[in-house]
């Protein structure tokens, strides 16, 4: 947009500016808007599934009711426990809020368009994504109960047990591509099988790096079955249990916020982004944007059947699947894939 901007005469910077602040407020409430709508995607898959409704009074369809939710949490009253550290049980939501947002732009959604296209793209995501820890340990602190606190703990382990694994990850993708940068990571999965389908997850040596990551991706954002910080039958609401009004509705965005970043990083890493899943002519008539979106869906979708069928871990079984099974297996990865493309030639 900064072109656009410099062409109606303003000097370059302030048309980068202007550009930029742009960029972050259209990015922000697409993000937010995405977020409504798939909470009621979400409440409608586990409907089905359960054999209810889901939502169907507001609007057509349903369609209003996360609208009607976010006003009715706006009209409430802020509550704050008289014992709590009040700068900071408010600081919290605003962290994780902030931070969900953050990673959103080095998010390609089609070609070029995205807000920063840096060649660290993977990176920043991979900082950004581990600092929504603080927010939780700083709610939970900050609440001074009992029962947030032990929630706080358990989301400091879960997430960072799990980032090692997503890490190492990563670095089996970036092996094979040779670049961190997020557009240059989809645009090496064009005809990447046989020249025919656009995907990473085809490859034998990546696709259990895609089941790695997936399962990593529903553990880093406390996701069942591994909801252990917000299992209601131990702990209540976990972390989120003394609060109300915008700063709960704040945690609520911040959640669905980054389940949609990894949906769109398995889309983007493993399923080819924008591109169209086979390289065939005609399916490039549909719009880069359509299919990204498209597979986040399916991704969603996977999130939503897997919440409604499989039963709760306990917190042990999900620290030794973290830490005894996905950690060795994805260091075997790496050294398995670097000798695989040593062998073939790969690095030159």
């Amino acid at each position: 947009m900064t072109p656009f901007f410099q062409s109606l005469g303003l000097p370059y910077e302030w048309a980068w500016t202007i550009a930029t602040v742009l960029g972050i407020v259209i990015i922000s409430l697409l993000v937010m808007f995405a977020v409504a709508m798939v909470i009621y995607v979400d409440r409608k898959v586990l409907g089905a599934i359960m054999l209810r409704r889901g939502p169907n009074v507001v609007g057509p369809f349903g369609l209003l009711q996360s609208f009607a939710d976010g006003l009715k949490v706006f009209l409430q009253e802020t509550i704050i426990p008289s014992a709590a550290n009040k700068g900071i049980f408010l600081l919290a939501p605003i962290i994780t809020f902030t931070v969900a947002l953050a990673a959103w732009a080095v998010i390609p959604f089609s070609d070029g368009v995205v807000m920063a296209d840096i060649n660290v793209g993977l990176l920043y995501i991979l900082a950004i994504s581990s600092l929504g820890v603080y927010g939780v340990v700083m709610s939970g602190w900050a609440s001074n109960s009992k029962y947030p606190f032990f929630s706080a703990m358990r989301a400091a382990a879960q997430m960072i047990s799990y980032e090692v694994s997503i890490g190492f990850v990563l670095v089996c993708v970036v092996l094979f591509v040779g670049s961190f940068n997020m557009s240059e990571i989809v645009m090496s999965q064009k005809g990447f099988c046989l020249g025919v389908i656009n995907a990473h997850f085809v490859h034998p040596l990546l696709f259990p790096m895609f089941v790695v990551f997936f399962i990593s991706a529903l553990a880093e954002t406390a996701r069942a079955p591994f909801d252990l910080t917000e299992a209601e039958s131990e702990l209540v609401a976990g972390y989120q249990t003394e609060y109300s009004s915008m700063a709960f509705a704040l945690f609520w965005l911040g959640e669905y916020a980054n389940i949609l970043l990894m949906c769109s990083l398995c889309t983007l890493l493993f399923f080819g982004g924008w591109l169209p899943p086979l390289e065939l002519a005609f399916l490039y008539w549909v719009p880069g944007i359509v299919w990204f979106l498209l597979k986040t869906f399916m991704f969603f979708f996977m999130f939503s059947w897997i919440w409604a069928t499989v039963p709760r871990y306990r917190y042990d079984q999900l620290m030794r699947l973290g830490w005894k099974v996905f950690l060795p297996m994805s260091l075997i990865f790496v050294a398995v894939i670097s000798g695989y493309l040593m062998a073939i030639g790969h690095f030159g």
